[in-house]
């Protein structure tokens, strides 16, 4: 079992490297209910309206959520 400073260390550790899951906990303390981790934000474009047509009738063609094949194209634009 974890003695009280190397609890507190690893605490301020996660809290360091991941300071969502503090936020989710703070959160939960406030509501009593565990948000979602991934924060999804909203952003505004321009982009050729042919171009935005042909792609909204592919995702719904493929069943697909617009945001998430542009999510995917961007994930793989930062990975390359």
């Amino acid at each position: 079992m974890l003695q009280d400073k190397e609890f507190v260390d690893l605490a301020k550790k996660i809290i360091k490297e991941k300071p969502e899951v503090f936020e989710a906990l703070m959160d939960f303390e406030k509501t009593g209910r565990v948000p979602k981790f991934t924060k999804k934000e909203r952003i505004d474009i321009t982009i050729d309206s042919e171009i935005l047509r042909k792609f909204r009738a592919y995702c719904e063609k493929n069943s697909l959520k617009i945001s998430n094949v542009i999510e995917k194209l961007i994930k793989n634009n930062l990975n390359n």
